[in-house]
């Protein structure tokens, strides 16, 4: 899965420099001058992350970032925030404003990327390339593979096919195990909240993604919490199975 991470940044050079490594590094940059481009590109379509300039020339940054965190469309994104301001207040007024971490300039661009991943990890692991094993289930999303495991896990192993929407969805509740998420919740994480489609679509794939994990006496794992969503849970739970039956 392709990470776009928007840079807000009103100096071309710096903004240039910033994108050259996020490319090298595999992520896809886009980028915006001022908060009046970011705000309009952000409308369009929901960044994975964010680095902002605390200093652009049309709104501070600082108020870009409290305009995304009172929106409840974008209060989720994870946000960077870049400048030169080093004092400890000026810090402390940025991570209040919603930002998730703070790098001053000038910054290398090892420690860049190195924040960014570390940002990802912590606030959007579904998109993260790292391995989740949860359940007797392990999900590897640089190949696109499940394999479930035995309860004493031995060597023995069961490679579970999923098609891609349906891996997507197993992969973001892994990610997040134990939460409870509406349907409208999982259309605007998985298929993205540009997408215009009914919410029980959600129904169709969770039906189909049970059914594959209901071969290998899995399909517990995915739950459903009525009047609500949907859940991955490792604990066995008996009206769970009886609402998962109804839906």
């Amino acid at each position: 899965m392709s990470i776009t991470v928007l840079v807000v940044e009103d100096e071309p050079a710096i903004q240039e420099l910033i994108s050259y490594n996020l490319k090298k590094s595999g992520l896809t940059p886009v980028s915006a001058m001022n908060a009046e481009q970011a705000t309009v590109m952000v409308n369009n379509v929901l960044p994975d992350l964010i680095l902002l300039d605390w200093m652009l020339p049309d709104s501070s940054g600082i108020e870009f970032a409290r305009q995304l965190r009172r929106n409840t469309r974008t209060q989720s994104i994870p946000i960077i925030m870049l400048t030169a301001k080093t004092d400890l207040d000026d810090k402390v007024t940025g991570l209040e404003a919603g930002a998730d971490d703070y790098i001053t300039k000038p910054f290398s661009p090892r420690e860049l990327i190195a924040r960014i991943k570390a940002v990802l990890r912590r606030r959007a692991p579904e998109i993260s390339e790292e391995i989740i094993e949860a359940g007797g289930l392990k999900i590897d999303p640089t190949t696109h593979r499940v394999f479930a495991y035995p309860d004493d896990r031995d060597d023995e192993h069961t490679e579970v096919k999923l098609g891609p929407t349906e891996f997507h969805l197993l992969h973001f509740l892994m990610a997040h195990k134990e939460r409870v998420y509406t349907r409208t919740q999982l259309l605007d994480r998985i298929w993205g909240d540009h997408v215009f489609i009914e919410d029980r679509t959600v129904d169709v794939h969770i039906r189909r993604l049970r059914k594959v994990l209901e071969k290998i006496g899995k399909d517990y794992l995915v739950q459903t919490v009525r009047g609500t969503g949907y859940r991955f849970s490792s604990e066995y739970n008996m009206n769970s199975e009886e609402q998962q039956q109804q839906s």
